[in-house]
């Protein structure tokens, strides 16, 4: 029985501590969509620019690069299991950048994933290039993939053109990195922008849908599932970002915070306004149960 380091009191947040190619195969439950935002492999030793300072941008021993067959045996490893996890219609994100996104795409192809799109997010607010030797790094990739060629995953078409002024809208997201109000309790030192994580859950799943993070970090991704009435299982190795997460998700007990955080996130506000989404004031007391722990 696995027993979880922290479940949220409407059982819609759970968090597990442990190595994902661990317990993903201790569990039998299937995901209607994951989020994984793996190691990129960067420390090594390299500089960066965070907040106007000179800092390293070496994260971790979880974080060190091995060789380009050690990186995709592991990349491999987890999105096989992460295949096993999701329900036929289910579809995965993987968030990366040249260092890892290459080696992910090889693999979802091996393992019989079908690739439906490679999402460029450009950084409006990107730090600068200190060596002065190459272009300044912008960028970073979203593939998202089905779990299988023939089995028709969700998409919300309709939601997405709404968002985007009435047009289709691209593979290209100009999306800002963390803002300081995402840091309240703490920052991860790869942690995504709610702002990106609300637009993956809004296109592809549905309120109610149980979404996987297997490398949950400051679970960035279970506070913008909870937001959206989505459900959120996430994974860690590092006690201290789980934590980082459990306070997180403990903020948004507060009606007036989870109302502030959708203000501030661009297309959920948008959502709300053209839609007339609302937060309903009896979520509260409504509890969610399928997880087998």
């Amino acid at each position: 029985m696995i027993e979880p380091y922290f479940k949220s009191s409407r059982r819609d947040f759970t968090l597990l501590l442990g190595d994902c190619r661990e317990l993903l195969g201790a569990f039998d439950f299937k995901f209607a969509c994951i989020f994984a935002d793996p190691p990129y492999f960067l420390s090594n030793g390299g500089i960066s620019v965070q907040s106007g300072q000179i800092v390293c941008v070496d994260k971790g021993e979880w974080d060190k690069g091995g060789t380009p067959q050690g990186v995709t045996e592991f990349n491999r490893e987890w999105l096989a299991l992460c295949r096993e996890k999701l329900k036929d219609n289910g579809t995965i994100w993987i968030s990366g950048t040249y260092h890892n996104i290459f080696s992910i795409a090889g693999c979802l192809t091996e393992l019989g994933y079908k690739i439906l799109n490679v999402v460029t997010w450009v950084k409006t607010n990107p730090p600068p290039n200190v060596s002065c030797r190459y272009f300044t790094h912008s960028t970073e990739f979203l593939i998202w993939a089905r779990k299988s060629e023939k089995k028709a995953h969700y998409f919300n078409y309709d939601l997405m053109k709404l968002l985007n002024d009435g047009k289709q809208m691209t593979d290209v997201w100009r999306l800002p990195a963390i803002a300081p109000w995402e840091k309240t309790c703490g920052k991860h030192p790869t942690q995504k922008p709610l702002s990106l994580l609300a637009r993956v859950l809004m296109a592809s799943t549905r309120a109610g849908d149980w979404v996987l993070d297997p490398f949950c970090g400051s679970s960035t991704t279970g506070i913008a599932a909870n937001l959206l009435e989505r459900r959120f299982l996430g994974i860690d190795r590092q006690e201290a970002y789980l934590d980082l997460g459990r306070r997180r998700r403990l903020e948004l007990e507060s009606p007036g915070t989870a109302l502030r955080y959708r203000s501030k996130i661009k297309d959920i506000a948008t959502a709300d306004a053209l839609c007339q989404l609302r937060v309903s004031e009896a979520a509260g007391d409504f509890c969610y149960g399928d997880l087998p722990f």
